[in-house]
């Protein structure tokens, strides 16, 4: 089934930290990803005190159910090492499904297609960058695209 994941880090070394975690699902059969988006630079988002974000998108195919699938990206976040902060706060990692297959669920755990995937720039532009085509709930990503604010995400560069 295919599957789109919304990586973000704001702790330590951010870009690999997004390389780990994808890494992660790839060696534990969490799922094979068939497309990973370049890195971006995003400033915080929800909660503004705090350093600018590296964000990322991946697609693939798994054969978790939405609830596997759930307990194994958590899993990679707790091992890697992400504490519980304030909603928005700062992460070492933060691993999102933004989708999985025409899954729809909307349960306090899990919500599918993610709730707000289609309010971020962040998560919009790396996926538009892999699925141009992507069309979630009835919305074409880079329709969606036009209608978000992308003004300050940019590919990361070193630095």
């Amino acid at each position: 089934m295919r599957v789109g994941f919304g990586l973000g880090s704001n702790i330590g070394d951010k870009p690999e930290n997004i390389r780990k975690a994808l890494n992660l699902l790839e060696e534990r059969g969490i799922a094979r990803l068939t497309a990973i988006s370049r890195i971006y630079r995003t400033p915080p988002w929800g909660v503004l005190d705090q350093g600018d974000f590296a964000n990322a998108c991946a697609i693939g195919e798994t054969a978790l159910s939405p609830y596997e699938l759930l307990a194994a990206v958590k899993t990679i976040e707790a091992d890697m090492g992400r504490e519980a902060t304030r909603r928005w706060g700062p992460r070492l990692i933060d691993v999102d499904i933004l989708f999985l297959g025409d899954h729809t669920l909307d349960d306090p755990e899990l919500t599918l297609p993610h709730k707000e995937l289609f309010g971020r720039g962040f998560v919009l532009l790396p996926l538009a960058e892999i699925a141009p085509d992507l069309v979630l709930d009835g919305a074409p990503i880079a329709q969606a695209l036009t209608s978000v604010d992308v003004a300050g995400v940019r590919p990361w560069t070193e630095g």
